[in-house]
């Protein structure tokens, strides 16, 4: 439960530091912020989830959560679709 806080409070100053404010958060913060948690250790879907608690704060959602999906299927392997071959 500790360790959960510690990476809650790590991702909340790199929020601050790449977006600033939700009000603030664009497609290329958002981006920002995604590089910057991946960097320290931070799972991305957990930032996202956070971050989507907060989407009708978020003045361009749609393209901000369009952008960080796509991030995250460059740079995560969960984030990429399972596929079935026949």
């Amino acid at each position: 439960m500790v360790q959960e806080n510690a990476q809650q409070t790590k991702m909340e100053k790199i929020f601050q530091t790449t977006c600033g404010s939700f009000e603030n958060c664009t497609e290329s913060s958002i981006q920002s912020f995604l590089q910057q948690c991946e960097e320290n250790g931070i799972d991305s879907q957990f930032c996202m989830s956070w971050v989507e608690q907060h989407k009708s704060e978020i003045s361009d959602w749609q393209t901000v959560s369009k952008v960080s999906l796509e991030w995250m299927n460059q740079h995560t392997s969960t984030g990429s679709p399972i596929s079935f071959s026949e």
